[in-house]
C-alpha cells in the first residue's frame, strides 16, 4: 500500500483481474485485496498466467541487481563477503538473492567468486615467487582448498598449471573416419582433444600448440584398455553408431564456456539449437555472441557437439573444421 521500494526484488503482486503482475512500488491504482495474489519470484507469477507490468516493468531492475553484484565480486574476489552482506547490497533477501542470482548467471553467488578467485590465482601462479604467495594473494584461506579443486577448477595442480602444464601426460592416436582424420588426445582423467586435419603432422602440431608444456605420447600398441574404449566409441560414432554420452573429459575452460558445452553435451543427437536458443538455455539471453565464441573455442570435436548449434535462420553457420564436414555430422546423427 506504501509502495515501498526497498521490498522491490524481494516479491512481486499479481492482480488476476488484469492478467498481470508488478513490482510492490508499482505506480498503478491499488486493485481490491480480493483480487491480489503474492509470488516470491517472477517466475511463480508466469507459471500462473500473469504477464509483467508494462508500467514498473518488475523484471527491469533485478537483472541490473545482479549485473551490478556481479560486478562486485569481480572486483572483490579476494574478499570473503557472506550471502546477508551481499543480499543486503542488492536489496534483496538472502534465500531470494540465492533464487535469482542462479536464475541470471547459472551459478550461485559463492560459485561465481570462487570462479573469479581462480581466474586470480592463475595470474598470480605466473608471478608471485611462490605457489604459496600466489594462494593467498588470490584470496584462498589456505593451499589445501585449491588442490582440492584443482582437477575441476583447474584442469591440473596449481604447480603443474604454474609450470606450463608440465607433468601432465597426453595420450594420442589418430583415426581414420567417414569424416576424414581425427587425432584423441587423452590423460589418465579423460579425452582433452579431438580435432580433424588432413594429416598427422598437422593434427599433432595443433595438440601441441593447446599443450605446449605438456608430455605427449603416441598410444601404445595395443593402447589401454581405457583409451581404446575411448577410441572406440569416437570412430564407432564418426562411422554413424549413436554417440556415447558418457566419455570422460579432461579440459580447462572459464565458468561460462563449461556451462555451454554442458548444454551442448544435453542436446539430443539428431536435433539443433540455434545460438539464441543456447544462450537463453544457460539463462543469458543476450549472450549470443559469447555463446558462439564459446563453441569456436572447442577443442573436443563432437563429444563436445558444437556442430548440433546452428544460425537462427536455421543455415548451418560456421564450424571449425569445415562446414561439409558439419552437415554430414548432423546428416549421420539424424
Amino acid at each position: 500500500m506504501a509502495r515501498d521500494r526497498s521490498f522491490d526484488g524481494r516479491f512481486f503482486f499479481g492482480v488476476v483481474t488484469t492478467g498481470v503482475y508488478c513490482r510492490p512500488s508499482c505506480p498503478s491504482r491499488h486493485p481490491l485485496r480480493k483480487n491480489i495474489r503474492f509470488f516470491g519470484v517472477s517466475a511463480e507469477a508466469e507459471q500462473a498466467g500473469l504477464r509483467p507490468c508494462l508500467r514498473c516493468k518488475p523484471l527491469a531492475d533485478p537483472a541490473a541487481q545482479i549485473a551490478g553484484l556481479c560486478r562486485y565480486l569481480e572486483e572483490h574476489c579476494d574478499e570473503h563477503p557472506t550471502l546477508a552482506t551481499l543480499a543486503a547490497r542488492a536489496g534483496l533477501s538472502r534465500f531470494h538473492l540465492q533464487r535469482t542470482f542462479k536464475a541470471a548467471v547459472g551459478v550461485t553467488p559463492k560459485q561465481y567468486l570462487e570462479a573469479h578467485r581462480v581466474g586470480k590465482l592463475k595470474k598470480e601462479l605466473r608471478q608471485a615467487k611462490d605457489v604459496t604467495t600466489a594462494v593467498y594473494e588470490a584470496g584462498f584461506g589456505s593451499s589445501s582448498r585449491v588442490y582440492e579443486r584443482a582437477d575441476s577448477r583447474l584442469g591440473m595442480t596449481p604447480m603443474q598449471y604454474r609450470k606450463g602444464g608440465g607433468g601432465v601426460i597426453i595420450t594420442h592416436a589418430a583415426i581414420e573416419s567417414p569424416l576424414g582424420l581425427a587425432m584423441m588426445g587423452a590423460t589418465d582423467r579423460g579425452i582433452c582433444f579431438v580435432q580433424f586435419g588432413e594429416s598427422r603432422e598437422q593434427l599433432l602440431d595443433e595438440l601441441r600448440r593447446e599443450y605446449p608444456a605438456a608430455t605427449l605420447e603416441s598410444a601404445a600398441e595395443p593402447p589401454a584398455s581405457e583409451f581404446r574404449e575411448w577410441m572406440d566409441a569416437l570412430s564407432a560414432h564418426l562411422a554413424g553408431a549413436p554417440p556415447a554420452t558418457n566419455l570422460p573429459l579432461d579440459i580447462q575452460a572459464t565458468a561460462f564456456q563449461m556451462r555451454v558445452w554442458e548444454y551442448l553435451r544435453s542436446i539430443p543427437s539428431g536435433k539443433v539449437r540455434s545460438y539464441a536458443e543456447v544462450a537463453q538455455g544457460i539463462g543469458r539471453p543476450s549472450a549470443v555472441r559469447a555463446v558462439a565464441r564459446a563453441c569456436a573455442s572447442n577443442r573436443v570435436a563432437v563429444v563436445i557437439p558444437c556442430h548440433r548449434v546452428v544460425r537462427g535462420t536455421g543455415e548451418l553457420g560456421g564450424y571449425r573444421w569445415g562446414v561439409e564436414r558439419k552437415r554430414a555430422l548432423l546428416d549421420r546423427e539424424r
